[in-house]
């Protein structure tokens, strides 16, 4: 009887897993397809970098200010659900535009509104997804799946952009936007019909506080452990440093190899193929046991890539550096997620999550402000140089932490 109910255990976690996925990818590929065909309509049409900036600005802002509210919002309320919401906001906020669009009401104005209202949506999903995995799968399994997950998302960014390009040569970005809604109600009703989770215990009482005092509660969980504090601050100049390689890559191509549209392609889909292999190299051999040591040495191949991308003179190796920075995302992304998953009570999971999301939402556009004009009165090579040797320098400082390298052992909670 033990052993039948095993398998029955077994046999459910693996089918909630994989309908889960399958929902998020399918999901995934819609919103990708469309964020490529307004970033290439919004270029097409006025060819202008201001432009472009609002349109980026739109897509950071609200997701930063929504986030730690979306963090509460995931430890109070059913995650499930909430990942259903998201999802929906997300598919009738681009029906909505594909209509308009379709009468006629093709204005661009109308797009820099769905850029900042889709990501909304983003900012309620990414800490629901980060604190609902736990919930599904046995926690031996988190590296196994986060991984599987991270190469899934990479195969999904290297398809977007061909796909999307293709759909734009044979019909209208209307069809794109209906597309993105057709995709997100397969998802939603493979969530609602199949997926079958209990509600986690805190959402599933009576809740006796305000968001402002669960926030608070948040606050504080994160700055009594002291762990998350320096694991956040080292994301925190990460992603401002991050911000170069990010995003300049293409705009030195195009300075230092040639604007061919071809070699934009290629760094984009080399960079995607890295983060699969990044993904299935972390599923199959789930890093080392304390989760630092691999964050650590992701840290620094992404450190040295960056450095190396500002001294290669030759393209074909510019792009095997760039595959390298691809592969090391997943060696540092996974742990580094599953180390909050197992060590994080659960009741404050998707609070953690929703700080860290603003984190990431705010420090490379910081860092863009602050890289972005500098690439116009020097090299974008001395940038990447400078900033991967500070990288490079903030790895080993992440493996020489002694807080984080005992969060990192396998165990209980600290």
């Amino acid at each position: 009887m033990d052993i039948d109910m095993s398998i029955d255990m077994n046999r459910e976690w693996k089918k909630n897993i994989i309908l889960f996925l399958a929902s998020q990818t399918i999901s995934l590929l819609g919103s990708s397809l469309v964020q490529y065909a307004i970033l290439w309509y919004i270029t097409l049409e006025t060819q202008s970098g201001m432009m472009m900036t609002i349109s980026i600005i739109c897509g950071f802002l609200p997701a930063f200010f929504l986030s730690p509210f979306a963090g509460v919002w995931a430890d109070r309320y059913n995650r499930k659900a909430l990942i259903i919401l998201s999802d929906s906001m997300i598919a009738i906020s681009t029906l909505l535009l594909a209509i308009l669009f379709l009468i006629g009401y093709e204005m661009l104005w109308l797009l820099f509104v769905i850029s900042a209202v889709r990501p909304l949506g983003s900012a309620i999903q990414t800490p629901a997804v980060g604190a609902f995995l736990p919930q599904l799968i046995p926690e031996d399994k988190l590296t196994k799946i986060n991984a599987t997950n991270s190469s899934i998302q990479a195969m999904v960014m290297l398809v977007s952009p061909m796909l999307s390009g293709a759909l734009l040569t044979i019909a209208t970005i209307k069809t794109i936007f209906l597309i993105d809604a057709v995709t997100a109600a397969i998802a939603i009703l493979i969530l609602f019909f199949f997926l079958h989770v209990p509600v986690h215990a805190k959402a599933r009482g009576k809740q006796t506080i305000s968001y402002l005092s669960d926030m608070r509660e948040g606050i504080a969980y994160i700055r009594h452990h002291e762990y998350i504090k320096i694991f956040f601050l080292f994301c925190a100049v990460f992603f401002f440093l991050a911000a170069p390689v990010a995003f300049l890559t293409p705009l030195q191509v195009t300075r230092s190899f040639g604007n061919d549209v071809w070699r934009l392609t290629a760094i984009e889909i080399v960079f995607s193929l890295g983060m699969m292999i990044g993904g299935i190299i972390m599923a199959s051999w789930g890093g080392f046991k304390n989760k630092i040591h691999s964050m650590t040495l992701a840290s620094l191949l992404i450190g040295a890539s960056t450095f190396a991308l500002g001294v290669v003179p030759i393209f074909w190796i510019y792009l095997v550096i760039m595959g390298l920075s691809g592969t090391a995302i997943p060696i540092f992304n996974t742990p580094s997620t599953v180390l909050l998953q197992e060590k994080v009570d659960p009741d404050f999971l998707g609070r953690v999550f929703g700080v860290l999301a603003m984190i990431s939402t705010s420090m490379m556009p910081l860092g863009m402000l602050v890289f972005g004009p500098l690439a116009d009165i020097i090299k974008i090579e001395w940038l990447l140089i400078g900033t991967g040797l500070l990288l490079f320098i903030q790895g080993f400082f992440l493996g020489g932490n002694k807080v984080l390298l005992e969060a990192g052992k396998p165990g209980l909670k600290p």
